[in-house]
């Protein structure tokens, strides 16, 4: 009775692993998730930068050392490699994104079923359109 049982969870079990791992459909994205979103991927490439800018005083210090180390030995120095200088990003400030606007320069499209300009009344219908 318990092997029975055992068995009829274990196939109830593997017959359901599908759905629990079945994939929902992003939600709407609204404009405070927006906002949020964009809000997120600057502070990423912020935190970059901060990173960036707290390696190069380390790698500084290791490019001197090993200088240092050349010279106390008698070896020759190579001529480092010109990089640029370390900069400091500063505080992170958020710059909320410009929506997308149409620009009220942009002609207005003609509509499909209205013939071009170089185009006969009789244009439309030998291409095919307005058939009935």
């Amino acid at each position: 009775m318990k092997k029975s049982l055992i068995l009829c969870g274990l196939l109830a079990a593997l017959f359901a692993a599908p759905a629990a791992f079945a994939k929902l459909p992003a939600p709407a994205a609204t404009p405070d998730a927006k906002l949020k979103a964009a809000e997120a991927t600057q502070k990423a490439a912020w935190s970059a930068k901060v990173d960036t800018f707290q390696l190069c005083p380390a790698q500084e210090r290791v490019v001197a050392h090993v200088r240092d180390g050349l010279v106390a030995a008698g070896k020759p120095v190579p001529t480092p490699t010109p990089t640029p200088p370390c900069a400091d990003p500063g505080p992170f400030a958020f710059a909320a994104p410009e929506e997308a606007k149409p620009s009220a320069e942009a002609p207005p499209r003609p509509s499909s079923d209205t013939p071009a300009p170089d185009e006969g009344p009789g244009a439309a219908h030998a291409r095919g359109r307005n058939r009935r």
